[in-house]
C-alpha cells in the first residue's frame, strides 16, 4: 500500500486539518501517517483559538516517522511556528522526498487568519521546493498581491506566483461565486479545471481535502493533471454528499464510499 503524511494543525470537529486529510487518504486507499504542527480550537462556526506545537517536539515527531516510515507523498498544511517550514526542507531533504503538495493555509474558509507575516517570510524556502502550492483564492491574493475578481485575474495571480517560486502552482476556485473553477500552472502548460459549484453551506474542509486527494494520487503514481482531476472529482462528490451537523457550516463527506450499518 502507498503511503501519505500529513503536516498540518489538528481540527477536533474532524472537518478539516489532520482529520480531514487522514480521512481522504481512507478515502483514496492510501495509507495516512499525521504530524501536528498545531492545535486549534475550532468547530463548524469558525477558530477560537490556536496553539503552536513546539518547534523541537515537532521535529522528534516528523523525524520518528520518517526514519520508519518514508512516504510516497507529503501534503503540508497549517505550520504555525516560524521555524516550522526550516525544519520540513531540512528532514524531506535528508530521506530525499518526492510529491510534496504545500497547501499554504493562511485563511481558514470562515474567514479566521491563521499565519502571521514572519512565518509566512519564513515559509518561502519551503514554497520553492515542493511540487505544487494549492493556494485558495485568498492565499493567492496574499501570495501575488493580486485582487482576484475574474478569471484573468486568477490567471494573473498564479502566473506570478508561478514565476516567484518555481514550482507548479493550483489556485482553488473554491471561493469563486460562480462555479468552482482551479487553475493550474506549471513549466510546460496552463490548464483550467472546469466545474460547477455546490451550492451547499456544508463545505467545511473542501480546501484540505481536495490538496490531500492530489497528493495521495501522486503517490500512487499519477501524474499532476490526473491526480488533480481525480482530487476534483471526489471532492465534488462529497460535497453533493455533505453532512448537516453543527450550528455553521458542516463537513464534506468523506466516507461517501462507506456504507452505514
Amino acid at each position: 500500500m502507498r503511503t501519505f503524511l500529513s503536516i498540518a494543525g489538528s481540527d477536533p470537529s474532524g472537518g478539516a486539518g489532520i482529520q480531514a486529510d487522514l480521512k481522504t487518504a481512507s478515502a483514496m486507499g492510501v495509507y495516512g501517517m499525521s504530524v501536528i504542527t498545531a492545535l486549534t480550537a475550532q468547530n463548524t462556526m469558525g477558530v477560537k483559538d490556536v496553539l503552536y506545537i513546539d518547534e523541537k517536539f515537532f521535529r522528534i515527531q516528523l523525524r520518528t516517522v520518517l526514519e520508519d516510515i518514508v512516504p510516497d507523498a507529503i501534503k503540508i498544511g497549517m505550520m504555525g511556528g516560524d521555524h516550522i517550514s526550516g525544519i520540513i526542507v531540512e528532514e524531506i531533504e535528508r530521506f530525499n522526498i518526492k510529491n510534496i503538495v504545500l497547501d499554504p493555509v493562511m485563511v481558514s474558509s470562515s474567514g479566521d487568519v491563521l499565519v502571521n507575516k514572519s512565518s509566512l517570510c519564513e515559509a518561502e524556502a519551503l514554497m520553492k521546493t515542493v511540487s505544487l502550492l494549492t493556494p485558495n483564492i485568498s492565499e493567492a491574493e496574499i501570495l501575488s498581491g493580486i485582487e482576484i475578481k475574474n478569471k484573468d485575474a486568477m490567471e494573473e495571480a498564479a502566473m506570478h506566483i508561478y514565476e516567484k517560486y518555481g514550482v507548479p502552482v493550483l489556485i482553488k476556485g473554491g471561493h469563486n461565486v460562480d462555479n468552482a473553477d482551479d487553475f493550474l500552472v506549471t513549466c510546460k502548460e496552463k490548464v483550467w479545471f472546469e466545474s460547477e459549484r455546490v451550492r451547499d453551506k456544508n463545505n467545511h474542509g473542501t480546501g484540505c481535502t481536495l490538496s490531500s486527494a492530489v497528493a495521495c494520487n501522486l503517490a500512487k503514481g499519477y501524474d499532476l493533471k490526473q491526480s488533480i482531476s481525480i482530487g476534483k472529482a471526489f471532492v465534488r462528490e462529497a460535497l453533493e454528499n455533505s453532512i448537516d451537523i453543527g450550528k455553521g457550516r458542516g463537513p464534506l463527506n468523506h466516507c461517501i464510499n462507506l456504507k452505514e450499518d
